[in-house]
Formats: C-alpha cells, sequence, structure tokens
C-alpha cells in the first residue's frame, strides 16, 4: 500500500509535509492528495484536521510535528531532525516557535472567516499578533540552517511565506533578516516554490 498525505486547502502546515516528502525524495513511497469527504478523514484522525499521513498499515499520523518525525525515521534519522541531543533540542524549539507563529497567523485567518457576521475582535488579533512579533524576533537572532534544512527551517518559510499569502502580520520591513533568509533558503531548495500555495 502506497501511504498517502491528506492535505485540505493552502494549509501551511500541511505544506511542512509536502516539502519534507520531496526534500527527502519520498515522492514515490507516498501520495498526497485532499480527503475524499468529512467522514473519510474523520475516519483516520477524529480531529478531523489535517495535515494527516496514512501509512503502509493503514493507520494515520498527525499532527506535522508527528509527520515529520516519522518521514525523519523512515529515510534513517538525522535528515531534517538531527541526532545529537544538543542540536536536536535546539531544533526543536525553533521549529516549536515557527508552529507558534503558523497557529497564530491561523487564528488572525479564522477570526474573519468563522465570524463573518461580526467585526474583527482587535484585542485578540493584537494579541495573536504580538506571539507573531515575538516569536519572529527571536527567530531573527536565531536564523536557522537553510542547507540542509531542518524541520526550524522548514516551519519557519512555511510561516514567513504563509503571512505573505494571507496578510496576517507585515513581517518584511520589520525582520530583514528573515528576508534576507527567506531568500537564501528559497534558492538552497528550490522544490519548496512549487509547495507554495496559489490560492
Amino acid at each position: 500500500m502506497t501511504m498517502r498525505l491528506l492535505l485540505r486547502g493552502p494549509s501551511p502546515f500541511g505544506r511542512k509535509c509536502a516539502f519534507s516528502i520531496k526534500h527527502l525524495q519520498l515522492s514515490d513511497q507516498i501520495g498526497i492528495g485532499v480527503p475524499e469527504s468529512e467522514d473519510h478523514i474523520r475516519n483516520f484522525n477524529p480531529l478531523a484536521k489535517v495535515p494527516t499521513l496514512i501509512v503502509d498499515d493503514g493507520e494515520a499520523l498527525f499532527d506535522s510535528r508527528v509527520i515529520l518525525e516519522y518521514l525523519d525515521h523512515i529515510t534513517g534519522g538525522g535528515k531534517i531532525i538531527p541526532i545529537e541531543a544538543a542540536a536536536r533540542f535546539k531544533t526543536l524549539r525553533l521549529a516549536a516557535l515557527a508552529d507558534g507563529i503558523l497557529e497564530s497567523a491561523l487564528l488572525i485567518t479564522y477570526e474573519a472567516r468563522y465570524r463573518p457576521d461580526q467585526n474583527p475582535y482587535e484585542p485578540w488579533i493584537d494579541f495573536q499578533r504580538g506571539k507573531i512579533q515575538r516569536a519572529l524576533s527571536a527567530m531573527s537572532d536565531l536564523l536557522p540552517a537553510t542547507n540542509p534544512p531542518m524541520v526550524d527551517g522548514i516551519g519557519l518559510g512555511c510561516a514567513l511565506e504563509y503571512m505573505d499569502f494571507r496578510k496576517q502580520y507585515d513581517w518584511r520591513a520589520e525582520f530583514p533578516a528573515l528576508v534576507g533568509w527567506l531568500d537564501d533558503f528559497n534558492v538552497s531548495n528550490p522544490i519548496f516554490a512549487s509547495t507554495r500555495p496559489s490560492s
């Protein structure tokens, strides 16, 4: 059975997984597609969230952090998550910061999407933007490697380009070091562009 990664829309968490599959040359082993229905994804993931990876035995793995750990494991380890303890936990800490940026950016998007009959609640949006700003400031001082990419850099690249895509936070003028880093990441990893959302 070919493994299958279930995605939906321009999910930045799904993009982390889609890029990693291509980067780790697993495209011949893992197909990428959308759930057939809400019931379909609920059968594999009670949370009905993407990304969800259906593995060879029919079991499902979620969320993106677990999927990336699995992809690194099946390719021998140390490919996108360092093996040595100090480097491993530094990388995972920064990856958690990148995920936090994405979570706050998504909450800003959801505030408008799921409350269309109400004006956005600005204190809530400001609270999320504050988290984004602080995390970007921290990551600007601790830039992840771009080549080879690890989970921290993969997460940061997806977070920055997701904010470019959805416009939740205008980060570019405030963090020129991250602008340069993202340019370097794209040059070092040309397949990253192939996973970029278009709509």
